[in-house]
């Protein structure tokens, strides 16, 4: 199990690598996200302000530092839904090694160029990422190199964990807390900070309608596969998670919450169009549970939603 020291050390491992991003007050707001009774209710933690536009640069980070010279040189692989992928090839760009990313035929093709440009090798292998994973483990024994676990590799999870580290030392007071979950990686790290910070601390994941893979495997007791992946939301759309994951998941999370690819959209065009902030679906989910009612924090609750990437999805209506 990964605990807070773990955490910690992390924090301490990658710092002047990741940015530590703004954990900014959304108010005042035209139209807010639910019936708050005051302004300043709502706190957005930026992490699509994170180098390479995501929270996955602190686990990737923290995995690389935590290899040995000779692993190092010879590179690191991945398969990714887009985000983690770029944190991998962002890691191989500081350590001036070989990164090779593996992507499934659902990824957009802005990021695959995006990957290349920060030096990765690209494949693309298969519908889902699932089968890209199979592919890069497949590449990884075959050449040598040092594969990276999107979300199950302790080190990751560890990495991050360091964005609730920083939201529950910068606001304390936060009784809320609303993290988007695709394979478990970034909730299995912050739930763990939260929870061993402040132990009553409500900690809400949004998923996908169209793959609730954590919400399953823990109402069924076990790591399910999902018969098929029904989403626009890449990052958030494994068939499957993992043991680490869902055991931490399990202990940590107190409800999870569905939302719509449409939900997300919409919510991606508010934060747009409230505050200037430019979200892809993922990033836009934890406001979408909020705007749909999904979710009602309790009068005078301090709610901290997690902005865990960047992108374009709400520009086109703004």
């Amino acid at each position: 199990m990964i605990q807070l020291a773990d955490i910690e050390a992390a924090a301490e491992r990658i710092v002047g690598r990741v940015r530590r991003t703004p954990l900014l007050n959304a108010g005042p707001l035209k139209d807010p996200p639910f019936d708050s009774g005051q302004n300043g209710a709502l706190w957005l933690k930026l992490e699509n302000l994170q180098v390479t536009g995501s929270f996955k640069a602190r686990g990737a980070t923290n995995a690389l530092l935590s290899l040995g010279e000779e692993e190092i040189r010879r590179g690191i692989i991945t398969a990714s839904g887009g985000n983690h992928g770029l944190a991998v090839a962002y890691a191989g760009w500081q350590a001036k090694t070989r990164a090779v990313i593996y992507l499934s035929e659902n990824v957009p093709a802005a990021k695959a160029d995006k990957l290349r440009a920060w030096g990765a090798e690209v494949v693309v292998e298969g519908p889902v990422w699932d089968d890209a994973n199979e592919a890069a483990l497949a590449t990884a024994e075959r050449e040598g190199l040092s594969y990276i676990h999107p979300f199950a590799n302790p080190n990751v999870i560890a990495g991050q964990g360091t964005v609730g580290l920083e939201i529950l030392r910068e606001r304390p007071e936060t009784d809320l807390l609303l993290v988007a979950i695709g394979g478990g990686g970034l909730m299995s790290g912050v739930a763990t900070a939260a929870k061993a910070m402040k132990p009553e601390i409500r900690v809400i994941g949004v998923e996908p309608t169209g793959a609730p893979t954590l919400k399953e495997s823990v109402a069924a007791g076990e790591v399910i596969t999902l018969p098929s992946v029904e989403t626009e939301a890449v990052t958030l759309a494994p068939r499957r998670s993992a043991e680490i994951n869902l055991e931490i998941i399990r202990r940590n999370v107190d409800d999870f919450i569905l939302v719509s690819d449409e939900e997300m959209r919409a919510a991606a065009r508010w934060l747009w169009f409230e505050l200037g902030i430019a979200a892809e679906l993922s990033g836009a989910a934890v406001l979408a549970a909020l705007m749909t009612g999904r979710v009602t924090p309790p009068p005078g609750a301090r709610v901290t939603a997690l902005v865990c990437g960047a992108g374009s999805d709400g520009l086109t209506a703004a």
